[in-house]
Formats: C-alpha cells, structure tokens, sequence
C-alpha cells in the first residue's frame, strides 16, 4: 500500500513589500486555519494543525522585484457564512477585492466565492462549494 499523499505542503509566496504584506497576512491567514506563525527573519510562516513533516503551512517572503500575474490561489471555505467572514477581513486588510463575495453558476451551482489580490497584487480566493 502505498502512503497517504497530503493534497496541499505548503506554498511559497514572494510579496514586493514585507511591510506592506505581513499586516495583510497576518490578518487573513487565522480565518483561513493557519492559526500559528513560526517566522524566521527572511519567510513568514503561518502554520496550519499538526506537525511537520505533515502540517501545511502558506510562508510569504520579500521579493521586490516581484510582479504578479495571473495565478491565482484559492482556499476553500466550509460555508457560505465562512466565505462572508473572510470577505470581510480581507476587505478591512486593505485587499483590492475583485469580485464577490457572490454565488458563481459560471462554475457550479453551489459555488460561492470571493476573488481579491494582496497588496502585492498576488491574486486570491476563498471559495465554497457542495459539488
């Protein structure tokens, strides 16, 4: 039998502007079940449960010369109210909100969701859906 693959290790993030991005993060990242920081001087770490080398985690370093483009990351949300909550947070962060938070039929009909970019541009979205 072959071991049990984790979906999701971590992502690595590189931002124009730490100061810019950290309050944004740091903001964001607990609604989003990354409820621990382990940073370092050069990454910011934010950690969901349980313990390396399992435990997922979404780390953001500086990169000036960075420039955003098209991908986008989402994360998945556990309702349409948890959808709600990080629309508000990311908006009272200071993110660009894009679209939303809003039903998407384009997608499925149950997806909810809503698209915003960081302070840095880097395009993201927490998003719900039942099928």
């Amino acid at each position: 039998m072959e071991p049990a693959l984790n979906p999701f290790g971590h992502v690595d993030l590189r931002v124009t502007s730490m100061a810019d991005a950290l309050p944004f993060y740091t903001a964001l990242m607990p609604v989003l079940g990354f409820a621990t920081e382990s940073h370092s001087e050069r990454w910011k770490c934010f950690d969901a449960a349980g313990e390396l080398p399992e435990q997922a985690f979404f780390a953001v370093t500086e990169s000036p010369g960075h420039i955003a483009n098209e991908n986008r990351i989402a994360f998945w949300a556990a309702s349409r109210d948890a959808v709600d909550r990080a629309a508000r947070v990311v908006r009272d962060a200071g993110a660009l909100i894009e679209s939303g938070a809003r039903a998407c039929p384009e997608y499925s009909e149950s997806y909810y969701a809503v698209f915003f970019r960081d302070p840095s541009g880097n395009r993201l979205e927490v998003c719900f859906r039942t099928d």
